[in-house]
């Protein structure tokens, strides 16, 4: 899925909206190609990881988010982006990639942080795979700090995989 640019240029990019089951199919596709390029060629993701990331992965792991969870920003059944709040942390981040530098990252991430400092999340965190760097630097210039470097241990329905990430934490109340 690729939204048209021009759509995206008429529309407040700001207003979130909680995921419907119609924006699922799109929404597991976004996913999907965002996953595969944030992830891909990097050195921590295994090929057998790239091949358990089918995208009826996503679609199986979109169906079953808890209600409240996954947040999105665009048209009904055309998301341009989400994200998936658990607990403290932002545990999903996509946007289209056809919108990438359009300026619609910044609203949806401010959008996750509110969420986050309005249910009491004091100092919030993310993962992001070692060698992503286009979400790096995304997530520096958006005031998160990159605290750590460890493994993950991720269950996919081929198996386990470890892959190693950053962590970036960001300080919400003051």
């Amino acid at each position: 899925m690729t939204a048209p640019v021009e759509a995206f240029r008429h529309l407040d990019p700001a207003p979130m909206r909680p995921l419907a089951p119609a924006d699922i199919p799109s929404l597991a596709r976004l996913w999907h190609q965002g996953w595969r390029d944030g992830h891909m060629g990097t050195v921590s993701v295994s090929d057998g990881l790239v091949r358990a990331r089918r995208l009826e992965s996503f679609l199986a792991r979109l169906e079953a988010a808890p209600a409240g969870e996954v947040h999105v920003t665009g048209p009904g059944g055309q998301p341009f982006g989400f994200f998936w709040l658990k607990g403290d942390s932002v545990d999903q981040f996509y946007v289209d990639p056809a919108l990438r530098g359009q300026g619609l990252a910044t609203p949806l991430m401010a959008s996750a942080e509110a969420r986050l400092a309005a249910s009491g999340v004091d100092i919030a965190w993310l993962s992001c795979v070692v060698g992503n760097d286009r979400a790096a630097r995304f997530y520096d210039k958006a005031g998160w700090h990159r605290a750590a470097t460890h493994p993950v241990h991720l269950q996919t329905a081929d198996g386990p995989f470890d892959i190693l990430v950053w962590r970036y934490e960001k300080r919400l109340l003051p």
